[in-house]
């Protein structure tokens, strides 16, 4: 059952900040609009129906799980609660987009693909940058052999957060550690060019109580070795732009994850500039391919699918392993195929 005009009905898990993120993005989406929220608080869940005038308002997943007036769900919580989250949704007959990271490791994202299925319902990771015009005419290019034959990507995401051990990005027990949270962004890249990776080395910094990592930097090579240098930070500023370089020239991505432009550079050619604004804040998009998906009866998307989720999920797992929470080399370690 969906809503009048086709689209599907929403509901979110979850009133953090990306919730409201997510909200503006589907504003920008004619045919979705949400109908419920469920917080761990119904004071938390009032407040944002309130504000983004939600009708149903529930103090519980469960609740939220049983509404008979949503047709596919938005997990918005923090990492480590994707998994049961999901999980419950899935089984209640709710089709899921969940955050990214999926999850906390590749058995977590195996079992909730393994509901999805067992359920026949649709399941996506939100790797909202994927679908954004400026990843997809970046994407175009480089098929259209543009740089010539693809050689090495490389692509980081750093900011500068202040050290708080309560904040999510160094809370160990919120998932948090940069490549779990922004380390996403540039290995989601690089398999998306690359295809299956093999991570070639990792190494990592520590918070001060050395529970999660506030830097690293990891080398990977692609299906055909093409190589990718990738690197995350949570304590300090990097150029947070992605570089694609061929035979015959490459394509600077500025803010790549969350890219509105791009540059296509080539030898013996001015700099073409290539600009893709937003509609509204680039989470419509990934709306707009869940929409798509459902219409079509998919249960995943064929620019996000489960397999490339489970690599993914893999490879941060063997990256942790690899980097072991210390500086320096590191040994080289195969992911397998999903």
């Amino acid at each position: 059952m969906t809503q009048q005009n086709g689209g599907p009905r929403w509901g979110v898990v979850g009133t953090g900040g990306i919730a409201h993120a997510f909200m503006e993005g589907l504003r920008a989406v004619p045919s979705a609009r949400v109908t419920a929220v469920g917080s761990r608080t119904l004071d938390r869940a009032e407040e944002f129906g309130r504000v983004w005038d939600v009708p149903n308002r529930h103090g519980g997943y469960e609740e939220l799980a049983a509404d008979p007036d949503v047709d596919v769900v938005y997990v918005a919580t923090p990492h480590p609660w994707h998994h049961p989250n999901t999980l419950l949704m899935l089984e209640a007959g709710k089709h899921v987009l969940v955050e990214k990271p999926m999850a906390m490791n590749a058995l977590q994202v195996s079992q909730m693909v393994a509901a999805a299925r067992a359920n026949d319902r649709f399941l996506m990771e939100a790797m909202w940058t994927r679908f954004l015009p400026a990843s997809r005419l970046a994407r175009e290019l480089v098929a259209d052999g543009a740089v010539g034959e693809l050689c090495t990507v490389s692509a980081d995401f750093g900011i500068n957060v202040p050290y708080d051990p309560d904040h999510r990005l160094f809370n160990v027990d919120l998932g948090g550690g940069a490549l779990m949270d922004l380390g996403v962004y540039p290995l989601a890249l690089a398999a998306q060019y690359l295809g299956e990776l093999t991570v070639v080395g990792a190494t990592r910094q520590l918070s001060p109580d050395r529970m999660v990592d506030t830097q690293t930097a990891v080398l990977v090579h692609g299906e055909d070795g093409v190589s990718a240098s990738l690197t995350c930070a949570s304590r300090n500023v990097l150029p947070n732009r992605a570089v694609l370089a061929g035979t015959d020239g490459w394509i600077e991505i500025p803010l790549f994850w969350a890219a509105t432009e791009l540059v296509l550079h080539r030898e013996g050619r001015a700099p073409e500039r290539f600009h893709r604004p937003f509609r509204a804040n680039g989470y419509e998009y990934e709306i707009e391919e869940v929409g798509r998906c459902l219409a079509a009866g998919e249960r995943q998307s064929p620019d996000m699918t489960w397999a490339e989720s489970l690599r993914l999920a893999g490879v941060t797992d063997q990256i942790r392993d690899v980097g072991a929470l210390v500086s320096g080399p590191s040994d080289v370690r195969s992911v397998p195929r999903g």
